[in-house]
């Protein structure tokens, strides 16, 4: 097993298959509660938003696997910031058996050597069938799904959505606790969960803790981003949003707010504007500088930190994807949660729009949005685009920001609020809805199971994305509905 790839470490990481209990050099027991995301093709940790206890804690954060323990500091993740929210490292090789690695801020990561607890049988892992290996997508019962019936897989991937939109209402609920709690006590943002004190994990929330409608406008707008940022921008998305916070926006001028001053705070906070010495294009220099008398306005209500240009990815990005362009449309949906009710107009909405066709489209249209502006003609600073943009964000993206966000954050709202009703029509609507967007994924899984046309229900199509990560990528085959028919 000495020789194993990278590649086949993160399967091992990825499939959790371990000949003994995992455990830290130090001895203390390591739960893997969800492994995270692999953050293919990007810059920075392999495993994203992992969540992991050690002994008695639980962190939520990063994951790097090397090769040989002296990759963190030979591939200079020690003193790389992208590098800072990582919570465990992993090698194949520690031959000195440190205990810690360190991140750029000092903080000291617990290192384990992956081969001590990797099971013999493990050491060949299944490769990835060639077409879809840039994808590394591949399911075990493809080839066998017919002898599953279209009513058990419809009612199994039927009952993972739902799964999966109950996590999402958990995610909003406890940052709805987290933000509560750090505005409470005038904390500082956490960094990673654990931050958080223990008062924090052992308190009872009430519904009357929530009644700041900030914290609910806060929430709104982190979510968005973080649904515009795809999944090479989504944390940095998120980050942008947690820095140019709502409370700082609310120290400005109402009357000297405009959707080109949001567009300026989030350029500035996001360091992504260009030096100025260094533009050619006129068009560029003139909205830079227009950019900058805004800033100048605003700078000194600001005491939060900046990110670097760096932390942005535009690599193997279609250029309608590049941040600059997520940036920009979300300074018109901040526009609109500020200065334009957008929480009570949706409420609004939802409430009193009984016919489930016209109240998805009704809903479809507060997200879609028409280019204008600079950005109208550009993907990036100092080159025009070859040809116009139509569109800041299609019906695509709207349709991903509205199951993967809205719905879940009005069930959350209706509930606190005590409006059970309208908490039941948003399960209506996503039990109804049919998704416009495209997903690799979904496409894969739909193909793989047999099921085209029946994926075109969110509600399956977000099943098969919680069956796969949940159960397929994990090697759950036997603890899966439709596996305990195949494999019988």
């Amino acid at each position: 097993m000495h020789s194993a790839s990278e590649k086949e470490l993160y399967d091992v990481w990825t499939r959790q298959e371990y000949k003994d209990v995992f455990r830290t050099i130090d001895g203390e027991e390591i739960s893997v509660l969800d492994p995270g995301m692999r953050s293919d093709d990007l810059p920075g940790p392999d495993f994203k938003n992992a969540r992991i206890r050690i002994g008695n804690i639980t962190f939520v954060g990063d994951v790097e696997i090397d090769p040989d323990y002296s990759d963190w500091k030979n591939h200079g993740h020690n003193i790389d910031s992208r590098y800072n929210k990582v919570i465990l490292h992993l090698s194949l090789s520690n031959k000195n058996h440190y205990h810690h690695v360190y991140n750029k801020d000092g903080r000291k990561i617990p290192t384990v050597c992956i081969l001590d607890f990797i099971k013999e049988e493990v050491t060949t892992i299944p490769k990835v069938d060639e077409n879809e290996q840039g994808k590394g997508y591949s399911i075990k019962c493809s080839d066998y799904h017919h002898t599953c019936s279209l009513e058990i897989k419809n009612n199994f991937l039927a009952r993972l959505g739902l799964e999966r939109f109950e996590k999402k209402c958990t995610k909003i609920y406890d940052r709805l606790k987290e933000l509560k709690y750090v505005n409470e006590f005038h904390l500082s943002e956490p960094v990673i969960s654990y931050d958080l004190s223990e008062k924090f994990h052992e308190r009872n929330f009430t519904n009357r803790d929530f009644q700041d409608k900030d914290i609910w406008k806060q929430i709104l707008y982190e979510q968005v981003f973080e649904a515009l940022g795809y999944s090479k921008n989504k944390t940095q998305m998120l980050e942008l949003a947690r820095l140019a916070k709502i409370s700082y926006l609310n120290k400005m001028d109402i009357d000297g707010i405009t959707v080109d001053k949001f567009e300026a705070i989030l350029f500035q906070i996001s360091g992504l504007i260009p030096a100025s010495d260094k533009l050619k294009e006129e068009e560029t220099k003139k909205y830079i500088e227009r950019l900058s008398l805004m800033w100048d306005s605003v700078k000194p209500f600001y005491d939060g930190a900046f990110m670097e240009k760096e932390k942005w990815n535009f690599f193997r990005l279609r250029p309608q994807n590049f941040p600059t362009i997520r940036i920009t449309a979300g300074a018109k949906i901040l526009n609109s949660i500020m200065h334009e009710n957008l929480i009570p107009v949706i409420a609004k909405k939802i409430i009193e729009i009984r016919n489930l066709t016209v109240l998805i489209n009704s809903l479809r249209s507060l997200f879609v949005i028409k280019s204008d502006g600079f950005w109208q003609n550009h993907y990036v600073f100092d080159q025009r685009a070859n040809a116009q943009i139509k569109y800041f964000v299609g019906i695509s993206r709207s349709d991903e920001i509205i199951i993967n966000v809205i719905l879940p954050y009005f069930s959350v709202y209706f509930e606190v609020f005590g409006n059970t009703q309208a908490a039941k029509k948003i399960l209506k609507i996503y039990e109804f809805y049919n998704q416009k967007s495209d997903n690799s994924l979904i496409t894969y899984m739909a193909k793989a199971l047999g099921i085209l046309e029946e994926s075109k229900r969110t509600i399956i199509s977000q099943g098969m994305i919680e069956l796969f990560r949940g159960y397929c990528s994990k090697n759950r085959c036997l603890e899966c509905e439709i596996g305990k028919i195949v494999f019988n």
